[in-house]
């Protein structure tokens, strides 16, 4: 069974939509936040770890996994469910992002055909087209399958963007052709930087492809503002369908969250919370903190009283500090558990605050405290 969207409810005074996802591997409400398993594991953590923080779908990367294993390997093992024993949904990227940004010398040659570029690991020449792509995320048996799309930097002039949100979308109607995993959903992906007439133009020639849900791409580009970054969600949003999913692509500051929710976006992923737990980072509803900071020494606290991750239930600041400033691993394991609920609670209460019709007053209590100084 391919994923299905169900609208529940929407909040009165914007755009927040309450929903619910079925999938092979059950219901899960949106909006939601989904954890980044790059390389077939969120790192550091385990499933049993992610299940406890609430987590509903989660993210492997398409890139990473063809060159490391490679898809034929994962598809012998029988898809990335029991390649990596996780019995949850998984959305797979395209890969596009990653040849864009991680590619040897950020050098590359976008042709008709697809992007050559090098390997990040060997220099390795690579060539990935739309058909690939696709092919790659078929094997890895994934719920959810992304387009491979183009992704221009945020720099990028508008007869630039204008010619590459054509070819993204001649690149989505090459993917879809190819696609025939019939449990696979297949998302398309809206593209055409901070302007309002291609993000039009490129919504609504997406949705006349008929994928089974919808992403706001090229909003998570070094250098964009988030105010280019809202207008782009602004610009998309009221063409894709009412009865599809709506995806915001690499996004995971708790601000960026609320104001995807309050735009009508319901499901969110990012790197964000694994990546600062690594260098001893921690959000909280005051905002982020810093455990390399001399003040949590002594500080038998936990991160936040009120949260119910089991860092915040086992261990007190102290102690976080002493295992990040030593370099010790479960430091950044900790952390990461603390960041992925926070995020994950935070799409939670959300969601609570859309049933009440009480989205705005959310956002502005939540602005209120995470930004005081």
């Amino acid at each position: 069974m391919k994923i299905q969207y169900e609208l529940i409810k929407k909040d009165n005074k914007t755009k927040a939509r309450l929903g619910k996802i079925h999938t092979n591997y059950g219901t899960y409400e949106t909006p939601m936040f989904m954890p980044v398993g790059t390389k077939a594991c969120v790192k550091s953590l385990t499933k049993e770890e992610l299940k406890e923080a609430g987590s509903g779908i989660i993210l492997a990367n398409t890139y990473h996994l063809w060159l490391r294993p490679g898809e034929d390997i994962i598809d012998r093992c029988g898809g990335l469910h029991k390649f990596m024993n996780f019995d949850g949904p998984i959305l797979t990227d395209s890969g596009g992002f990653q040849v864009f940004s991680l590619a040897k010398n950020k050098k590359k040659d976008i042709t008709e055909e697809g992007v050559v570029f090098k390997s990040h690991i060997d220099g390795k020449k690579l060539l990935l087209t739309p058909e690939k792509s696709i092919e790659i995320q078929n094997k890895l048996d994934s719920d959810i399958a992304m387009s491979f799309d183009e992704c221009p930097p945020a720099s990028a002039s508008y007869e630039y963007l204008k010619n590459s949100v054509e070819r993204t979308l001649r690149w989505a109607k090459r993917g879809k052709l190819v696609h025939n995993n019939e449990n696979q959903a297949l998302f398309g992906i809206v593209q055409g930087g901070a302007w309002e007439d291609l993000r039009k133009y490129s919504a609504i020639e997406t949705v006349k492809m008929d994928f089974d849900g919808y992403s706001i791409g090229g909003v998570a580009n070094d250098g964009e503002s988030k105010e280019d970054m809202y207008k782009a969600i602004d610009y998309s949003i009221d063409y894709l369908p009412q009865d599809k999913v709506r995806y915001l692509m690499g996004i995971g500051d708790p601000l960026d969250i609320i104001e995807g929710v309050i735009r009508g976006v319901d499901i969110f992923d990012c790197v964000l919370p694994t990546r600062i737990a690594r260098h001893g980072q921690a959000f909280t509803r005051k905002g982020k903190i810093n455990f390399h900071n001399a003040k949590y020494k002594e500080d038998l606290t936990p991160i936040e009283d009120t949260c119910d991750c089991y860092t915040c239930k086992n261990y007190s600041k102290a102690y976080i500090r002493h295992l990040i400033t030593t370099d010790e691993m479960l430091g950044g394991r900790l952390l990461s558990i603390h960041n992925i609920r926070f995020l994950i609670k935070l799409t939670e209460e959300l969601r609570e605050a859309i049933k009440e019709d009480k989205v705005l007053e959310y956002k502005e209590k939540f602005i209120e405290e995470y930004t005081k100084k």
